[in-house]
Parts: C-alpha cells; structure tokens; sequence
C-alpha cells in the first residue's frame, strides 16, 4: 500500500510532501487499519478550513481524501503525523 501525504497552507504558506510503501513492512496491518480510518471522513473535495490553518491531501493507491485543522479525526491527525515523519 502507498500513502501519500500533502500539507499545504500554514502561516508560511508551505507546500510540503511525503510518501510510505508500506509493501513488506512489519507494520503493514497497522498502517492499513490506520489508512482505512483515516479515508472514511475523508471529503472529496478540500473543505473549508481556518486562516493559517492546514489542509491534507491524503491518497492511498488510487483513493484520494481532503482535510483540514481543526477539524481532523484521532486516525487522520496520527496517519498524517506518522507519513510527514517517516515518509519520504
């Protein structure tokens, strides 16, 4: 599975990327219970969000998902967290 993670936005306006394979992790499972959570609340179009704040464009393979602070879930915030840590 490929998990991609876009940040854009902040008070700096950044652009900022990173991507886990999880194929032939240990942790595999884990990420794919994680990434599941995370697409179900999901938009399909960015939703609004707060001035300074940061939208998500979150894909895993072929599914893509739009969020935003304040307003993410618990499986968001950590699979995003844990893609911008040890993604490349």
């Amino acid at each position: 599975m490929r998990i991609q993670v876009r940040q854009t936005g902040g008070f700096a306006g950044i652009d900022r990327r990173a991507e886990v394979d999880t194929a032939g992790r240990p942790d595999a499972h884990e990420w794919q219970t994680l990434a599941e959570q995370a697409l179900v609340a999901g938009r399909g179009a960015p939703p609004p969000g707060v001035p300074d704040g940061f939208h998500y464009e979150v894909t895993v393979d072929a599914r893509t998902v739009h969020c935003a602070d304040p307003h993410l879930t618990e499986a968001q915030r950590e699979l995003i967290a844990r893609v911008l840590k040890e993604g490349a």
